[in-house]
């Protein structure tokens, strides 16, 4: 079986929990059932909200200097454990053979097998994930989305705190956004920036359907990897 590829750090932390995930999650008695897997953490990958909304650094040379890192390494997918990478992913795909595995649709698939099929979701990622509309565009489902003033005062804060290492602190800003979009109808919200879950899962469960990211991307990337498996008998 190929190589899995994981093109993170973005943050570091997301993507040790995508292989956190990755593991506990593969249906595995022994080490030689786990899926095979390159990690490219680069954490020098420049700030996507930045590039996005106010003009900084590409990200995209080092997101190719990643993905060619990994396909020298013989991997056979992709998976990047970061939201608003995906920004960049028709560029990240023009540019490789391999297949990179799209964090919204495997976000779509978390939803079907929650039972949320109908209905509007609620949606929580960075300023530059909401401002590029990849989820409301990718799974044409009604989104809703915390307001400016929510985004500035708990969203945010509440990623950089993750991306510092100060997850318990992220919780109760992240949790009350999660509240007030279920509130206004949500049937579901989606974590879609794959620090929110690291923050989500600090203190006690939502009481609603919340997608992890992070888990989504990595149950993806074992329907890959098994996929894959069966095609090599």
């Amino acid at each position: 079986m190929r190589m899995l590829g994981v093109l993170g750090g973005m943050g570091p932390l997301a993507s040790a929990e995508f292989m956190r995930a990755l593991t506990l999650e593969t249906p595995a008695r022994l080490d030689q059932d786990h899926i095979p897997t390159v990690l490219w953490s680069d954490p020098r990958v420049p700030d996507r909200t930045l590039a996005r909304n106010h003009g900084g650094p590409d990200p995209l040379p080092a997101l190719l200097r990643g993905i060619r890192g990994l396909e020298a390494a013989g991997c056979g997918a992709i998976a990047i454990p970061c939201n608003t990478a995906h920004g960049w992913f028709d560029a990240m795909q023009a540019a490789t053979s391999l297949p990179i595995l799209h964090i919204v649709d495997a976000a779509s698939a978390d939803l079907a097998r929650q039972g949320v099929t109908t209905g509007r979701i609620g949606l929580m990622g960075t300023t530059a994930t909401l401002a590029m509309r990849l989820y409301q565009e990718r799974m044409g489902i009604e989104c809703l989305t915390p307001s400016a003033a929510m985004m500035e005062s708990h969203v945010m804060p509440a990623v950089g705190l993750v991306k510092a290492n100060r997850v318990a602190e992220a919780y109760a800003p992240l949790a009350e956004v999660a509240r007030s979009l279920h509130a206004e109808g949500a049937a579901a919200v989606v974590l879609g920036c794959t620090e929110i879950p690291l923050g989500i899962a600090a203190g006690p469960a939502l009481e609603f359907p919340v997608v992890d990211t992070v888990a989504a991307l990595a149950r993806a990337a074992i329907a890959w990897a098994l996929a894959e498996r069966g095609r090599d008998g």
